[in-house]
């Protein structure tokens, strides 16, 4: 079992920015691939960007790319989702998850509780 909390989510104006958390206990957490996914209201989860724990290899959608930044702490167990000019669009509830990866596409075994991020306009 892996365990996921995340933290960080908030309210933000559009062009800010937010640092998200992910803290991983549990057995064997960093063999797996540790990534972020979001739910907009009305929408279908959607993946955001993941980080291979054991070696820090990260991978980001092309909606995010070059404003999200994935990284890992592993003195603190930790991954986080570094996320800058913020928009509007980007409003939804992100969902830490651990797995295992598909070529580039992980596939979730283990899910945190969501954190919520509201950016307004």
């Amino acid at each position: 079992q892996v365990q996921l909390v995340e933290s960080g989510g908030g309210l933000v104006q559009a062009g800010g920015s937010l640092r998200l958390s992910c803290t991983a206990s549990g057995r064997a957490a960093s063999s797996y691939a540790i990534g972020w996914f979001r739910q907009a209201p009305g929408k279908e989860r959607e993946f955001v960007a993941h980080i291979i724990w054991s070696i820090g290899s990260t991978y980001h959608a092309n909606s995010v790319k070059g404003r999200f930044t994935i990284s890992r702490d592993n003195a603190k167990n930790t991954v986080y989702l570094q996320m800058n000019s913020l928009k509007p669009e980007d409003t939804a509830v992100y969902y830490c998850a651990a797995g295992a990866l598909s070529g580039v596409r992980l596939r979730p075994g283990y899910w945190g509780q969501g954190t919520q991020v509201t950016v307004s306009s």
